[in-house]
């Protein structure tokens, strides 16, 4: 059984900027192992932080809509609300909104001026979604 906060599943979408930084580690840890419990989080982020910590945070970051759990037995397995790839594209839409004035093809221009050499199959794909871009009408 999953057991989702009160709060609205839209508060996940936000994205993770919200959150403080700890609260980021710990969401990321588990978009990584896709269901953790508190003891793998733990074992992932170090031993700086204790497991009354790692709990404390899970607890917020399930009040706060963007992680939930199931019982496993005696165990808590927590996993994200949203899925990695919607917060990763509000996060994107964010970022170009902000650094690049809504213009796709400037936040790309800036990306591939600073990635150094791209691999064939890297050009490739890029060449397969400025194709498929041009076929959809975007």
């Amino acid at each position: 059984m999953i057991k989702k906060s009160s709060t609205s599943a839209a508060a996940g979408a936000r994205g993770l900027e919200d959150l403080a930084p700890r609260e980021r580690q710990v969401v990321e840890c588990v978009y990584r192992l896709r269901e953790a419990t508190a003891s793998q989080i733990q074992e992932e982020l170090g031993p700086d932080l204790s497991n009354s910590a790692v709990r404390a945070m899970l607890a917020r970051l399930e009040a706060k809509g963007v992680l939930q759990h199931r019982v496993d037995g005696q165990r808590y397995l927590y996993s994200a609300v949203t899925p990695q790839e919607k917060v990763r594209e509000s996060a994107l839409q964010k970022l170009v909104g902000t650094f690049f004035n809504n213009s796709k093809a400037s936040a790309a221009t800036a990306l591939l001026g600073m990635s150094g050499e791209l691999s064939s199959k890297e050009l490739d794909e890029l060449e397969a979604m400025i194709a498929k871009a041009r076929k959809e009408g975007r």
